[in-house]
């Protein structure tokens, strides 16, 4: 067992993540929102709908267990269960775990400062794991927050953490910012 303060966390953090997965669950489920769903709303509003359970979620956080937590402008909080699934041959989490997790948060936090009709692509990913990770660590959290966000170009960077506060891995990206092409 961890410290109390760990313990305490854990908890919370598991109570948090059953409320979202009520909430999300009793929506749409997994899949992707069609276009006329998200017309007019800004990417902090479609988060903020897709956890409220208004919108679907991506079906690679069902895939790999992790969830959307919280959304704020320019920012963006993952909560991801590394189990048996995730391991590689070594019998640690494998670093594509890692990556998708710490990529979601980046990618979400930058989706929550686009206007309506702009999106958004991984241009560069790039990723320090810096602790081994098992499924002893029960839970871990991933939060991204925009450093830059211009026309074209946007930036953030993430933290991959556990209850205890350890740091498991940090990552940066840059996104291209476009217009998304009218429906046809």
């Amino acid at each position: 067992m961890g410290s109390p303060d760990a313990d305490a966390t854990l908890a919370r953090w598991i109570a948090e993540e059953e409320a979202v997965a009520r909430r999300i669950d009793a929506g749409p489920g997994p899949g992707v929102a069609r276009r006329d769903q998200i017309a007019g709303l800004t990417g902090l509003q479609q988060m903020q709908a897709m956890l409220q359970g208004a919108l679907p979620y991506a079906a690679i956080a069902r895939t790999l267990d992790f969830k959307l937590m919280e959304v704020e402008e320019g920012r963006s909080l993952f909560q991801g269960r590394p189990g048996t699934a995730h391991l590689n041959p070594m019998g640690t989490v494998h670093g594509g775990w890692f990556a998708t997790l710490l990529d979601s948060a980046l990618g979400c936090s930058i989706h929550t400062r686009m206007l309506p009709g702009r999106g958004y692509t991984t241009a560069e990913l790039g990723i320090n794991l810096v602790k081994a990770l098992t499924p002893k660590v029960q839970r871990v959290r991933a939060e991204g927050r925009v450093i830059h966000c211009g026309r074209q170009l946007a930036t953030a960077e993430a933290r991959l953490t556990g209850p205890d506060g350890a740091l498991y891995a940090h990552a940066t990206t840059t996104c291209l910012v476009f217009d998304l092409p009218p429906e046809r």
